[in-house]
This record gives C-alpha cells, sequence and structure tokens, in this order.
C-alpha cells in the first residue's frame, strides 16, 4: 500500500470507521440505565421488576425472550427493553442524559482526528414524550460512534472515572474525573461479567471479563428497515 498514490482506491476504505461512523447504540447503553436508576434512588438493588406486557404512548416494548418479572441482574443478562424501559420512566429524562453525557456520548473525543463525529444526543431537549424517553433507555433515538461506546465502557471499567482518551501512552496516567458512584459501578460491572459467563463466546482464559452485546435496526432514507447493526461492548481485564 503506497499512501501517496491512491488511484483506484475506494474512497469509503479509507475512513477510519471508529471515528466517523455513528450508530444507535443500542443494548449498549442498558448498564448506563440501570447504574442511574440505582444513583438516583429509583430502584433498589435487590427490587425485583415488572417486565411483562406493556405499552407505551400506544407502542408496545417489546423483548426478545419475554419474562414477567426480572432482577437487575437480569434485566441486562436477558437485555429486557421493558426493563430498562421501566427505570428511565421513573426518573427525569434529565437524568439519563446527564449519565450518556458523563459517559462520553453526545461529545466529540477531542483526539484531533479528521473526520470524527460527535454523535447525536439531545440532552438539552426540554420535551420528552413517554415513547422516547423508553426508546432512548435502549440505544435508539441517539447515535455514537464506536470509540465513543469505548470510552463509555472504560469509564465503567474504572469504577466510574472518567478519562480522556490518547493515542499515544500517558506517563503518568491522567487522574481523571469521578462522574459515577464507585460501589454502583462495581455492581453494574459485576453484572457484565456475569453476561459474559451466561454467553462464553466473550470468555478469555485466566482473564475476568464483562460485556454487553447491541444490536439497533438500519435506518434508510428516513426509515427502520428490518436490517441490524450487531456489536458487542466489553471491559477486560476487570480489575478488582
Amino acid at each position: 500500500y503506497n499512501p501517496n498514490n491512491r488511484v483506484g482506491v475506494k474512497s469509503e476504505l479509507m475512513r477510519n470507521r471508529a471515528i466517523t461512523d455513528t450508530f444507535e447504540p443500542g443494548s449498549t447503553v442498558k448498564p448506563l440505565v440501570v447504574l442511574t436508576a440505582l444513583q438516583r434512588g429509583v430502584v433498589r438493588r435487590d427490587e425485583v421488576i415488572n417486565t411483562g406486557s406493556f405499552t407505551v404512548s400506544g407502542k408496545e416494548i417489546v423483548d426478545v425472550a419475554p419474562r414477567a418479572q426480572q432482577t437487575l441482574d437480569e434485566i441486562l443478562i436477558n437485555s429486557s427493553n421493558r426493563g430498562v424501559s421501566r427505570l428511565a420512566l421513573r426518573m427525569p429524562p434529565s437524568a439519563l442524559m446527564e449519565t450518556y453525557q458523563n459517559a462520553g456520548l453526545g461529545k466529540s473525543t477531542d483526539l484531533g482526528l479528521i473526520g470524527e463525529q460527535a454523535g447525536i444526543l439531545n440532552a438539552n431537549r426540554k420535551r420528552w414524550a413517554d415513547i422516547e424517553r423508553a426508546t432512548v433507555s435502549y440505544g435508539y433515538g441517539i447515535t455514537a460512534t464506536p470509540l465513543q461506546i469505548a470510552r463509555a465502557y472504560a469509564t465503567l471499567g474504572s469504577f466510574g472515572i472518567y478519562r480522556p482518551l490518547s493515542i499515544t501512552k500517558v506517563d503518568p496516567p491522567v487522574i481523571g474525573k469521578r462522574v459515577f458512584s464507585e460501589k454502583i459501578t462495581k455492581d453494574i460491572v459485576g453484572i457484565l461479567e456475569k453476561v459474559a459467563i451466561k454467553n462464553k463466546r466473550a470468555m478469555v482464559e485466566g482473564y475476568r471479563v464483562g460485556v454487553k452485546t447491541g444490536t439497533a435496526r438500519k435506518l434508510e432514507n428516513g426509515h427502520y428497515v428490518n436490517k441490524y447493526v450487531a456489536f458487542t461492548a466489553g471491559i477486560a481485564p476487570i480489575s478488582d
């Protein structure tokens, strides 16, 4: 490959998709919803949530594997849209938006790379329909780059400390800023480890791993189609 000779090279193959391509993050944001609900005190750690059939603004919230009720652990392990929707509707929209912002969504990574997108969060909206409050809890109606999702999971992996990203090694490491409760974030990471253990394919021998899968329907010409983006976000190795 000669970077000075681009004859015959397709422009789309030259994009750094980690920073230029945005997508709806889907279920990868669900850990942030449970975290927010715990931090705001709208749910107890041992509470069992009603995840039976229900509609919001005339729209049915659908689970792939529906269950009548689930614990917080089960909501993430089974990736329950109904569970996180119930939690989101207990809080003002600003609560979840603040968490998303603290995790780095909706803002550039400031790495100075050409073509980076900030994604769409609309955190300052004043009015939210209940169905929007529900769907944003499972990653619809917002967009992010893969690098932004990685930054959010790095914040979880450091047990609630947000640090700026860097391409090169920073020595000594940046102290960072605490944005989430250490105890609650450790609980969330522990649940993500259970997700990895259940799914098995994400496990790495000799290391503790935490993951959350995500799927989001593709948008074509402003409409959702029956095509999906599938991805997995994770943390490894998990520290004590």
